[in-house]
Formats: C-alpha cells, sequence, structure tokens
C-alpha cells in the first residue's frame, strides 16, 4: 500500500514537472514572435506603405487562426504548432532578404500565419496544467508577449540604427529553428484521436462511429473571403479617402464580403464537421468577451502605428526624433504591460474574470482620454501609454481568461481562434483607421521632403480612440449584472461549468 502511495506521489510529480517545462518551453513563442515584431516598430515610418506592413501581418492571422485551431484540433496540436512555426521562420527569412514591397508583403504574410501558433500553444497549456493552476498558466503565458515586446523596443532601435531593418528579421530566425527544435524533443501533447483520453480535444465522429478528419474547405474559403475583401477594402479606403474618390473596386470589394459573410454563415449552419460553431457565439460571456477585445485591440492599434510616425516626423508636425527616441517613448508602455500581465495573473481568482476586464477597459478607456488631450511630448506620450498599458494588461487577462473557462475543453482551439480572429481583425483595421487620418490631414515643412500628418490627424486619431475604448468599457459594465465566471471546469464530461 505505502509502495503504490510513493509511486503515485512520484507520478504526480513527474507530471507536474511536465507541465510546468511544458508551460516554460511554450511560452518562449509569446517572446521571440513579440521580439521579432516589436523591433521593426521603430522602422515603420521607413516604410512607404506602414499601414501594409501591419495589415499583411494581420490579415494573414485573421485568416490562418480559425482555421490552425480547427486543424489542432483534428490531427494534433504538436503537429500543426510546428508546421506553422516553419512557415513563421521562413517568413522571418524572407523578410530579412527582402528587396522590393512584393516580397517585405508575402513575408509579412507568412509571419501573420505564424501567428496563429498561440491558440493552439495555450491549448496545450491547458490540457497539461492543473485547473488550479490555469490562471497563473496564462498569467506566465502572457508575460512572454509584454516581455519580448520590451526587449524587441530595446534591441531593435539599436540594430535599426546601426544595421538597418532588414537585421531585425534575420536575428530572430536562428531563434525560433532552435525553438521549434526544442518543442519537436520535448513537448508531448495528447492525440486528439485517441478516445481512451478523457477530456482530450478530439475530432468530430461521423454518424458511423468513427473519427472524423475532414475539415470544413467550404467554410474556410468563405471565411479567408470575408476577412481579406473586407481588411483589403479597408486598406485601399485609406487612400480613396485622402483623394476624395471612393472607387468601385473599393465598393466590390465590400460587396464580396458581405456575400461571402452570408455563405459562411449557411455553410457553417448546414456543416456536419463546421469549422467555427456558431452555436459558441450564443454563450452571452463569451461573445461579450470576444467583442470587448476585438476593441481593445482596435483601439490599441490605431496608437501603436501612430505614435512612431508622429515621433520620428519633423516639427512642428512631430517630434523629429530617430528610432532610439521611438523606442524609449514605448518602452514604459510595454514595461507596465509586462508588470501589469503578471500582476493581473496574482489577482485573477481574487477579483474574477469580469471585475479584472471592467477594471482594465475603465483604466484603458482613461488611458486613451489622456492621451488625446496631452500629447505635447515625448514624455507625456510616454505617462499616457503606461496608463493604456495598465488598463491593456488587465483587460487581455480579464477577456481571455472568460473565454477560456466558458468554452468546453475539447473546443479550446476553435474558441480561442474564433477570438484571436475577431481580435485580428479589430487590429487590422486599427492602423487602416490611423492611416486615413494622417492622408486626410497633412502639411508640409519647408526645407523637407514629403507631406506629414498634422496635428489635426493625431487628435482625431486619439480622439476615435478615445470613444471606441469607452465603449468597451460600457460593454463591460452592462455585463456586470450578470454572474462572475470562475474557472471551474468539469474534466469527466470534457466542459466547463461557471
Amino acid at each position: 500500500m505505502l509502495g503504490d502511495t510513493a509511486m503515485i506521489i512520484e507520478e504526480k510529480q513527474k507530471m507536474n514537472r511536465s507541465a510546468w517545462t511544458t508551460l516554460t518551453v511554450l511560452s518562449c513563442l509569446g517572446l521571440v514572435t513579440l521580439y521579432g515584431e516589436t523591433m521593426v516598430l521603430p522602422a515603420i515610418p521607413d516604410f512607404n506603405t506602414s499601414s501594409w506592413i501591419l495589415s499583411a501581418f494581420l490579415i494573414a492571422g485573421a485568416v490562418m487562426t480559425p482555421i490552425a485551431g480547427k486543424l489542432s484540433d483534428i490531427y494534433g496540436k504538436k503537429r500543426i504548432l510546428l508546421l506553422i512555426m516553419a512557415v513563421y521562420s521562413a517568413g522571418l527569412l524572407a523578410g530579412g532578404f527582402a528587396n522590393s514591397i512584393e516580397v517585405m508583403l508575402a513575408a509579412r504574410v507568412a509571419q501573420g500565419i505564424g501567428f496563429s501558433m498561440f491558440p493552439i500553444a495555450f491549448g496545450i497549456i491547458r490540457e497539461t496544467l492543473p485547473i488550479q493552476k490555469l490562471a497563473m498558466g496564462q498569467t506566465i503565458f502572457g508575460s512572454t508577449f509584454s516581455g519580448g515586446a520590451v526587449v524587441g523596443l530595446l534591441v531593435g532601435a539599436t540594430i535599426i540604427q546601426n544595421y538597418g531593418w532588414h537585421f531585425t528579421f534575420l536575428s530572430v530566425f536562428p531563434v525560433a529553428v532552435t525553438l521549434a527544435l526544442i518543442i519537436k524533443k520535448f513537448i508531448h501533447a495528447k492525440n486528439p484521436l485517441d478516445s481512451n483520453v478523457p477530456g482530450v480535444a478530439r475530432a468530430e465522429e461521423n454518424a458511423n462511429g468513427m473519427i472524423s478528419k475532414s475539415i470544413d474547405l467550404k467554410g474556410s474559403a468563405a471565411l479567408a473571403s470575408t476577412v481579406i475583401s473586407f481588411l483589403l477594402g479597408i486598406s485601399l479606403l485609406e487612400n480613396s479617402i485622402a483623394e476624395s474618390v471612393v472607387g468601385l473596386d473599393i465598393a466590390g470589394l465590400f460587396a464580396v464580403a458581405t456575400i461571402s459573410l452570408v455563405l459562411f454563415l449557411v455553410i457553417e449552419r448546414r456543416a456536419s464537421v463546421p469549422l467555427i460553431d456558431l452555436n459558441l457565439m450564443a454563450n452571452k460571456m463569451l461573445l461579450s468577451a470576444t467583442i470587448i477585445l476585438m476593441i481593445v485591440g482596435l483601439c490599441t492599434f490605431m496608437v501603436y502605428q501612430t505614435i512612431p510616425i508622429m515621433i520620428r516626423s519633423p516639427r512642428p508636425f512631430g517630434f523629429g526624433g530617430d528610432p532610439i527616441v521611438t523606442a524609449n517613448v514605448q518602452l514604459p508602455f510595454m514595461i507596465i504591460l509586462l508588470i501589469g500581465t503578471i500582476g493581473s495573473g496574482f489577482v485573477l481568482n481574487r477579483v474574477g474574470n469580469l471585475n479584472l476586464t471592467i477594471i482594465g477597459t475603465v483604466v484603458g478607456t482613461i488611458g486613451f482620454f489622456s492621451l488625446f488631450a496631452f500629447h505635447s511630448s515625448e514624455l507625456i506620450v510616454a505617462i499616457t501609454l503606461s496608463i493604456i498599458a495598465a488598463g491593456l494588461s488587465l483587460s487581455f487577462t480579464g477577456g481571455f481568461n472568460i473565454v477560456l473557462v466558458s468554452a468546453p475543453i475539447q473546443m479550446t482551439g476553435i474558441a480561442l481562434g474564433m477570438t484571436l480572429l475577431l481580435n485580428l481583425i479589430g487590429q487590422s483595421i486599427g492602423p487602416t483607421v490611423a492611416a486615413i487620418f494622417q492622408q486626410t490631414y497633412q502639411g508640409a515643412v519647408e526645407g523637407v521632403a514629403g507631406r506629414f500628418p498634422t496635428a489635426e490627424a493625431y487628435s482625431l486619431i486619439f480622439a476615435a480612440a478615445a470613444v471606441l475604448s469607452l465603449t468597451s468599457a460600457v460593454l463591460a459594465l452592462l455585463l456586470s449584472r450578470g454572474r462572475q465566471i470562475t474557472p471551474s471546469i468539469d474534466t469527466t464530461a470534457g466542459g466547463s461549468t461557471h
């Protein structure tokens, strides 16, 4: 009897060590990816098509995320994760040698596809960690994004200043490849086709009781058509508004997006194995959290693209700074985001997901209104960005945890993919909205070539972000009339209770 007890204890200790190893290794994905993504941020004004550099990445991520989540639930999370990491690494290599805008955009698309690895990675973490450690796991996983951003800003500005932006991608490539090899060797994910493993995400069964490996190709094509045509229309709209002409091609893209969306909804309703389970959106908490995260992402990326342009534009329209100044202004944002993300995990269970989301959206709204009212110097901008970062860290921790515990465990990949899809759509719209204002309100500086966004452009961008952020806070407050969500999961049934 004592021997059996000792064996059980030893086995649990091994499982705990394996779980924390898995969390540590997979959390490095956020560290590496955000390091690479943030490194190029100070160089955004150097690109003639800066909004496309961001949009190409985000559009690809938006299209691929729900598809990758579904594939991981069917074919195995580790297998699909490694495949996506290979595509991402190829995108880094291509970006390092890009000598034309076409190659650069293709590289950004491949890097955007790599963004879809995150819901898969966290799906593995959720399967591995004990439920009582899930909030801590989410905190550690999320904090690496902020940590990577901090390192990226510090290192990226120096690299761009001394070696050029191409080297930012090349410096990340060997790290990404090494991490993929480590995951292949040391990370063990459960087999989704193993029906003997309780509570594990599995592919759907067909009428004969056999596991179906099919994926909804029609739904995938309709979703891709919807997202791409809509975001391309939004992106092209920026130049058309600046020229006071809205072409038929833009109207056509929005028409295609509308038709594709209707087709997607019809296909998903009829599909035996849908790409996205629309019934998940019937969950009030999950739907509301997803919308809040989408709005927060939109507001953040409006500012994300605008700040480097404002800092590096010549006076009097900007601050006349260089990449180092840009990094210094944005560094407090990243540091506060890192601290806030870590700290939110420690108070999550005590405060509750919904209350944390409410606090985060309110603080974020205060930050955006502060940025609108006060942005006359680098120091003031850095302070207001820090307030936004504090709210953002709480909103994301609370919002994504609501999604996690609202969805059945066997649908984690689909739920996270769907949430990230809408979040990425919001993030894709943000830079384009900002660029529309920047193109519409421009002025020239004597002795300096080119035209630059004026003070009116920045005020309108920050005002729009503040108003949109206010809607997310109102939505979160309206949810407070409902009940709090606590991470209590029924592992025997593979579902969740809240």
